[in-house]
């Protein structure tokens, strides 16, 4: 089991993200979007949303290049193991704890507001209580990992992360002996990945980049085909004559769209 979980599952989890988002981007591209409840209720939004986003980007950061740096260039930098999981500790500490807090307002309002709540699918609900209960087990590993700050164990996720990344033998071996606590964090880890092309997740690959560089915009009102002599012009207080000017109006609109209808002169 533990070699079909640790082993196997994560290239399933991988595969199905990758190709899931590739196919929905292609056939649903309208559903790729975030579904910001911000036009329901502003109330508590910014604040949860950005100590939320902040966090979950340091964290993402912070695991990418913690696990899939190969261990030989922290070793030529002169930073040891047991520095590199201390440092792992305070920053994903204050990460974890920041995208907690964001991530609980977030999450509460979509409970409580009726609006809100109307509008939000099992999946938006289900994949943040999900997000909620990742960062409680990643913080809950802090504790473990203070147990043993010489960075041994660390160096185990390590090895298994890059064995993953980079086809290695057997990566499964590496976590064989590691405390529960951290194999509930990696196996929720590679279900959120499994889910992550049929959520709002998705807009995390749509950052809007291209708004730096793109040309201005101006709006601009042509007067091309406007009625002369009505719009702004007050109306006439004369009803005979609002029914004159109806029925001009309505014959310069029939001008207009057949002309093949007006009367011939002789010639």
């Amino acid at each position: 089991m533990n070699s079909f979980l640790f082993g196997t599952y994560p290239y399933i989890a991988i595969t199905v993200m990758v190709l899931g988002s590739i196919l929905r981007y292609e056939r649903d591209p309208f559903t790729w979007k975030s579904s910001s409840s911000q036009l329901l209720r502003r109330r508590q939004f910014v604040i949860g949303s950005v100590l939320f986003h902040v966090g979950v980007l340091v964290i993402l950061g912070g695991h990418l290049v913690g696990l899939l740096t190969p261990i030989a260039v922290f070793d030529a930098l002169g930073i040891g193991h047991g520095a590199k999981q201390v440092l792992a500790m305070a920053a994903g500490g204050i990460a974890g704890l920041m995208a907690l807090a964001g991530g609980a307002i977030l999450l509460h309002r979509r409970l409580t507001d009726p609006r809100i709540r109307a509008n939000s699918t099992l999946a938006d609900t289900g994949i943040l209580a999900l997000l909620m209960l990742q960062l409680l087990l990643g913080l809950g590993t802090i504790f473990v990992s203070a147990g043993h700050l010489d960075g041994h164990e660390m160096v185990k996720f390590m090895d298994w992360a890059q064995a993953v990344a980079y086809f290695g033998p057997d990566p499964a071996a590496h976590l064989a002996d590691v405390a529960w606590i951290f194999k509930a964090h990696i196996l929720l880890g590679l279900t959120i990945f499994l889910l992550f092309p049929f959520t709002r997740l998705v807009h995390m690959l749509s950052a809007p980049l291209r708004y730096l560089w793109r040309p201005g915009y101006q709006i601009v009102r042509s007067k091309r085909g406007a009625r002369q002599g009505v719009g702004l012009s007050p109306l006439p207080r004369d009803l005979a004559a609002r029914e004159a000017l109806a029925r001009r109006v309505a014959a310069q609109d029939l001008a207009r769209q057949r002309p093949e209808s007006l009367p011939r002169t002789a010639e």
